[in-house]
């Protein structure tokens, strides 16, 4: 697919829909975030609440990666594969990223989890990441640019000495997985497309506690860890670019007014 789709009201309320049930995916899977319970489990839950209703995880399989959703603990950026060696304990953190493709329609999402007591320092980066999302998204309206989202999230997480992954991004979404455009985390402020009503896309901050950079690891090309091992902290909507504003489509705690 070429260039950013505008989408008809037709597919945004499909799209609408799988977000909605992304969203549900991630409140069902938070009861079994909890010390001793290994992330091949909550991966096989989220499976079967996905397919339960009706739906399929757009993950399994795709380019080759072997699970449901994407679990992704403390130093682990993104993409991690659920394991029965990964077993959670108290103190860690967690992201746990969704996507569910509903009557054909794609909803994408992410959110973070905490076991047991963490480490000021850990909230702190989980505060900020959440932050940095919301600071994105209210950028989302009519004829502003895509480089602002990066802008004012980086601005953010540099001003409270973290670091913006600059090497994975957000991306267009709702008819295939990942379309154009390209939704970067950190730039420079007005650069790149506009934004017009009807597109649909996801901006999803990886922030770490230290160094952007991440490696990737060779066992199973897909899990991104911190070079330097620290901490990330990572959340994520898809949000419709309206008239006057956005809609976040995977936001189903009424969290942020539609604009």
């Amino acid at each position: 697919m070429g260039g950013i789709i505008i989408k008809t009201k037709e597919q945004i309320d499909g799209i609408r829909e799988s977000c909605h049930l992304a969203a549900r995916t991630l409140d069902f899977a938070a009861q079994f975030v909890q010390a001793g319970v290994d992330t091949e489990f909550i991966d096989n839950k989220i499976e079967e609440f996905i397919l339960e209703n009706h739906a399929i995880p757009a993950t399994k399989g795709y380019n080759g990666f072997p699970k449901s959703s994407c679990i992704s603990p403390n130093e682990i950026v993104c993409h991690g594969i659920p394991s029965p060696n990964m077993v959670l304990k108290d103190g860690d953190i967690l992201n746990i990223d969704v996507t569910t493709i509903l009557n054909g329609y794609y909803g994408d999402t992410s959110r973070m989890y905490t076991v047991g007591e963490i480490t000021p320092l850990a909230d702190q980066l989980i505060r900020v990441a959440q932050h940095c999302l919301h600071l994105g998204i209210r950028q989302v309206k009519p004829d502003n640019y895509f480089g602002n989202i990066g802008f004012v999230i980086g601005r953010y997480a540099n001003a409270n000495r973290f670091s913006v992954v600059y090497e994975f991004c957000g991306h267009g979404v709702g008819l295939d997985f990942h379309e154009e455009p390209q939704v970067d985390h950190t730039s420079r402020r007005n650069r790149g497309h506009k934004m017009k009503p009807g597109m649909i896309f996801t901006i999803e901050p990886m922030i770490n506690e230290g160094r952007a950079t991440t490696s990737i690891d060779r066992m199973d090309g897909w899990t991104a860890r911190t070079i330097d091992r620290k901490l990330s902290a990572q959340f994520e909507h898809t949000v419709l670019v309206t008239q006057t504003g956005c809609e976040v489509l995977t936001d189903i705690h009424q969290e942020f007014p539609v604009t």
